[in-house]
C-alpha cells in the first residue's frame, strides 16, 4: 500500500501524521520534496520518531536550502525541479509519501503538488482545526476528486471539534482515519500509542 500525505495548507501536522501512520504500518517513508529546516528536516523528525527496526527512510529528490514555497525555493538555489526526476522509491513495505504543504502547492511554472499523486496512491488528508478549515477541507477533497485520485480518509488533528468533523464527513463521505489531539509534546512514545489507535483503520484501508 503506498498513502500519500497531504495537508489542507501548511504546517497543520503532516509529519506527526506520517510519523504515526509509518510506525502504524512499519511503512517505509519519503519526502520527495524538503523546502527549508534542512539540519531538521521532516525525514529526521519521523526517523525521531518511529521506533520499530523495519522502516527505511529514502532520502528527498530535492533538497531545499529556504523554507518557501518548493518553486521559489529552487529558484533561489539555482535550480528548477523537474517533475520527472522525482522517482519513486522502489520497496516491497508499505510506503508513505509526505507531500509539501496543501495539494496547489507550486512545484515549478506548470506543476503543483497534486501533480506528484499516482494513481496507485491512497491520499490522506490532514485537516487541522481553525477558523476556515472546513471550506479548506472541502476545497482540498474537491480538488483531489477532480483529479479521480483515491483519497483513503482524513486525519483531524487537533482536539475534538465535532461540529466541523461531521460535517466535514457528512460532505465528504470519507472516513475519519482518526483523530491527533494537541498534545504537549511528541517523542516515541506518544507516537506508538496513536500508532496503535490508528493501525485498525489504516490496515482497512
Amino acid at each position: 500500500m503506498k498513502l500519500f500525505i497531504t495537508g489542507i495548507g501548511t504546517d497543520v501536522g503532516k509529519t506527526i501524521a506520517s510519523a504515526i501512520i509509518t510506525e502504524a504500518l512499519e511503512a517505509d517513508y519519503w519526502k520527495p520534496i524538503q523546502a527549508g529546516d534542512l539540519d531538521n528536516s521532516d525525514s529526521d523528525k519521523v526517523e525521531r520518531y518511529i521506533s520499530n527496526p523495519k522502516t527505511q527512510l529514502f532520502p528527498n529528490s530535492y533538497a531545499l536550502k529556504t523554507p518557501a514555497s518548493p518553486h521559489l525555493a529552487a529558484e533561489l538555489d539555482g535550480i528548477s525541479i523537474d517533475i520527472k526526476n522525482i522517482k519513486e522509491p522502489k520497496t516491497k513495505n508499505h510506503l508513505v509519501i509526505e507531500g509539501a504543504g496543501g495539494v496547489f502547492v507550486p512545484l515549478n511554472d506548470r506543476g503543483t503538488v497534486i501533480d506528484l499523486i499516482q494513481p496507485d496512491h491512497k491520499v490522506v488528508v490532514v485537516s487541522r482545526h481553525y477558523l476556515g478549515s472546513i471550506n479548506h477541507t472541502l476545497l482540498t477533497i474537491e480538488a483531489l476528486k477532480n483529479r479521480n485520485s483515491t483519497i483513503a480518509g482524513i486525519v483531524f488533528n487537533g482536539d475534538e471539534n465535532k461540529p466541523t468533523e461531521e460535517i466535514i464527513l457528512q460532505k465528504t463521505g470519507l472516513q475519519m482515519i482518526g483523530r491527533i489531539d494537541d498534545e504537549p509534546y511528541f517523542d516515541k512514545n506518544v507516537i506508538l500509542d496513536y500508532a496503535d489507535r490508528f493501525r485498525e483503520n489504516l490496515l482497512n484501508l
